[in-house]
């Protein structure tokens, strides 16, 4: 493989599609009640695809030094563990990628409040510097958040709460209430992909003691939370769309929740952990497609 095709390894775009629905909701949110920027969204899309490969390096980087992606490890191989890329290389990736991400986030907090907001524009710096902290601190160091148990509850705050309402608040300055709705709902899904990673990798996490919640809880408890989490989800989007008094056209987006209801089927069957495995793909492209249908629905039927 080419050093290029190494890179693209590590930086695992088949992650990438899960990591902007929320920015999507959250522009599909804005647009419902005015006219979006383009160049917000455009660059709000960029940022947050930065931020996921700098957690693709530093979760390769982490779980590589610390052996947790050993030989018996389910899934695609990583970058280190497969010797495509050195410890050395992935760590100048990764501050490679944090420069990147600087960039991006000062571009983005200029656009959207110049520089006559500046209370804004330190609020949002701040948000960015702890979403890039929490793309690394995930598996890297002595206490990595992800080896805590802790990692579902950060991704249920950056890839639900952040993306959707901070996206939404880029736009329009303001956050309704009800808002909250459809951001937990992102964030449940995303949560639920996560999850769904951390069954698949039981034995071998607690093995090397990755305390992840699926680890602490047990497996089958890790199931039933696993059904929670996307019903949960179900539930806050169509409560969102009827209090909101939606049109028909605003129900299309719960087509996508029809695939999930497959994979929650497919998921109570299997007892294998690495049966799992696909399942990774369909609920991270399911949630993509929920959220695309939803910035469709909202941004062209507002």
């Amino acid at each position: 493989m080419t050093k290029v095709g190494a890179w693209l390894n590590a930086a695992r775009l088949r992650t990438l599609p899960l990591s902007i629905s929320g920015i999507l909701v959250g522009t599909a949110l804005a647009a419902s009640q005015e006219s979006a920027n383009t160049l917000i969204f455009v660059l709000a899309l960029c940022t947050t695809i930065g931020f996921q490969i700098t957690s693709n390096f530093a979760n390769d980087y982490g779980d590589g030094i610390k052996g947790t992606d050993g030989a018996e490890r389910i899934g695609p191989k990583r970058a280190l563990q497969s010797g495509l890329l050195t410890a050395k290389q992935l760590k100048r990736g990764i501050y490679i990628s944090i420069g990147i991400n600087i960039l991006l986030v000062i571009a983005l907090v200029y656009v959207s409040f110049g520089l006559d907001q500046l209370l804004m524009s330190v609020l949002f710096l701040t948000l960015g510097t702890f979403a890039i902290w929490a793309a690394i601190k995930y598996t890297v160091g002595k206490s990595a958040y992800g080896y805590n148990g802790l990692g579902d509850v950060f991704v249920f705050i950056f890839f639900g709460l952040v993306s959707v309402l901070g996206s939404m608040f880029l736009f329009v300055k303001s956050i309704p209430m009800l808002a909250l709705l459809p951001a937990i709902s992102i964030g449940l899904l995303s949560v639920g992909v996560l999850n769904l990673n951390n069954l698949r990798d039981f034995k071998s996490d607690k093995r090397v003691g990755k305390n992840t919640l699926v680890v602490k809880m047990g497996f089958e408890n890790g199931k039933i939370y696993h059904y929670l989490l996307l019903v949960l989800s179900f539930i806050c989007l169509v409560a969102y769309i009827i209090t909101t008094n939606g049109t028909v056209l605003r129900y299309v987006c719960l087509i996508g929740y029809a695939p999930i209801c497959m994979h929650i089927k497919k998921v109570v069957e299997i007892s294998n952990a690495a049966e799992l495995d696909p399942e990774l793909k369909k609920l991270a492209l399911s949630t993509f497609f929920t959220a695309l249908l939803f910035y469709f629905s909202y941004y062209y039927f507002s």
